[in-house]
């Protein structure tokens, strides 16, 4: 079934470090070979050897309209015919700017980069630059890519400051960083104590790499409170749930706004993209208005604009395709609870706009603490079964999963008779 990919796993292994450009293809979570796609089309992946899935990955959330959308292809293709890239300013990355700022009340201003890791880099140099400050909260189980002050894991006991979580991470770097709980207000303020240097707080407010995890409402208030008093700013990592959970993201759910904002994925349509923007005196501090630098060559692609610029124009024109696709995602979850149920599998599941998620656990799931103590060994069984049965789910219990307008009913009642399949599987093992 999977011969084909097997080998070219074997292949890649030698010539790319674990044979993938990103960890978490590698299936090591889940057991297995990962599978080579071949192609996308619509809701479905097709790889190598000839198997099809219906995908709920969607290039792990930009194809909001699905695999090789029509509309995002000709514009891919008809921008493409005038140059790949230019290394200077187009009227496509003011018209997408434009888009995104009359959508977001907490952006005025917004600078195009290259992916997520990097629009997060940026935005806590520009944090850091507007406050004249060193240190960072961030969240357990919150993931903003993989730059070094980032990648941190927690402190002993009661100390709050982060250590590195990986290997060529100076502890120079991460000591700046504070580690604080998810959805836990006083695990906040206990980092404010430790630190009067405090320049942002940066939280993704749907949380989507500790599996789909939402923060309270009544949570971000709290913080946007405590960064008020204490003159930090509060980023909102956006990265995922932005054009995903809502036209406006989870500040189109919630009445909080952030002083800057990360976006990436939907606004690219498919293509690699990163954004940052905020309030205008915070962007005004950027080169060349102002002293604090960044950069890329590539940035403001012309492909990746034309890409985007069609993506959030279907979006905004369509509104109600939101309401269309939290229906079915709904449904999807609810489908498998109810067949995990029959098989006294606890699953807790949620669902925020066209983003879903599932546990393999007997509580609901707050903070990156209760996702540690689900059954990994289920879902990893869980995955391989559906696989073989044609059903694409992340590789991860901590990733979430995404609808897009592809997937209709019955591709979704199909994913859940199948489920009821690998539900019975498990439970009889």
């Amino acid at each position: 079934m999977f011969e084909k990919s097997i080998k070219a796993y074997e292949i890649a292994k030698e010539y790319i470090p674990g044979g993938v450009d990103s960890p978490v293809r590698a299936f090591k979570s889940v057991g297995g070979t990962p599978v080579f796609i071949e192609k996308g089309e619509g809701a479905y992946l097709y790889d190598i050897d000839g198997n099809r899935y219906i995908d709920y990955v969607q290039s792990w959330g930009p194809l909001i309209f699905g695999h090789a959308d029509g509309d995002t292809l000709e514009a891919v293709f008809e921008t493409a015919k005038k140059g790949l890239s230019f290394g200077a300013p187009t009227q496509l990355e003011t018209e997408l700017a434009k888009e995104i700022v009359e959508l977001f009340d907490s952006i005025d201003k917004i600078r195009f980069v290259n992916s997520g890791t990097e629009a997060v880099m940026s935005a806590i140099r520009l944090a850091r630059g507007y406050t004249n400050r060193d240190d960072i909260i961030k969240f357990e189980g919150c993931y903003h890519g993989h730059s070094d002050s980032l990648l941190v894991q927690a402190g002993s006991g009661a100390v709050t400051f982060g250590n590195p979580s990986s290997p060529g991470v100076p502890k120079d770097l991460t000591k700046h960083t504070l580690l604080a709980k998810y959805n836990d207000i006083e695990s906040v303020k206990k980092c404010f104590e430790d630190s009067n240097n405090v320049a942002c707080v940066i939280i993704e407010p749907i949380a989507g790499n500790m599996g789909l995890v939402p923060a309270d409402e009544k949570f971000l208030a709290e913080l946007r409170e405590l960064c008020d008093k204490n003159g930090a700013l509060l980023i909102f990592d956006e990265v995922m749930s932005g054009f995903r959970a809502s036209l406006k993201g989870a500040q189109g759910l919630v009445d909080i706004k952030p002083d800057i904002v990360t976006l990436g994925k939907v606004i690219g349509g498919g293509m690699p993209v990163g954004a940052f923007g905020g309030k205008k005196e915070i962007m005004d501090m950027l080169s060349p208005d102002g002293p604090i630098y960044q950069a890329g060559t590539l940035s403001g692609n012309p492909v990746a604009m034309a890409a985007g610029l069609v993506t959030i124009k279907k979006l905004k024109k369509n509104p109600e395709i939101y309401i269309e696709l939290e229906k079915r995602a709904k449904k999807l979850v609810n489908g498998l609870k109810e067949a995990a149920d029959e098989n006294n599998i606890p699953l807790q599941i949620d669902v925020r706009g066209s983003m879903f998620g599932f546990f393999f656990n007997e509580k609901e799931v707050k903070n990156f603490d209760d996702a540690l103590n689900s059954d990994t060994k289920k879902f990893a069984k869980f995955h391989q079964e559906m696989l073989k049965r044609g059903v694409y789910f992340a590789c991860s219990q901590f990733e979430t999963g995404f609808i897009s307008t592809p997937i209709i009913d019955e591709l979704i009642e199909e994913t859940i008779e199948k489920a009821k399949e690998v539900f019975e599987v498990i439970a009889n093992r």
